[in-house]
């Protein structure tokens, strides 16, 4: 068994996508590790154990409303991080 928060890894696959509209973003690794965590932290986990739970938190994540809010929470992260990233302008 493995417990794994579906949101993570939807949060993930949404990032390229987001961040393709946000040119003046810096796509280096800390900087999408910081987005990534900034956006888990404005949505609420979606934990799953069992087979039966990763199908119920699937089914959740078809609704609209869900696609939506991790968007706006990765849009949110990325307007954060890129106005202060924890690096300097040369490290990128």
């Amino acid at each position: 068994m493995e417990l794994a928060n579906y949101m993570e890894n939807l949060v993930w696959q949404y990032l390229p996508d987001v961040l393709a509209g946000h040119p003046q973003a810096c796509t280096c690794q800390r900087c999408r590790y910081d987005i990534v965590a900034l956006a888990l932290n404005f949505l609420p986990p979606r934990y799953a154990v069992t087979d039966k739970g990763q199908v119920l938190t699937k089914v959740k994540s078809l609704e609209q409303q869900f696609h939506v809010d991790i968007i706006a929470a990765l849009t949110n992260a990325i307007i954060l991080v890129t106005s202060r990233p924890h690096h300097s302008r040369a490290d990128e």
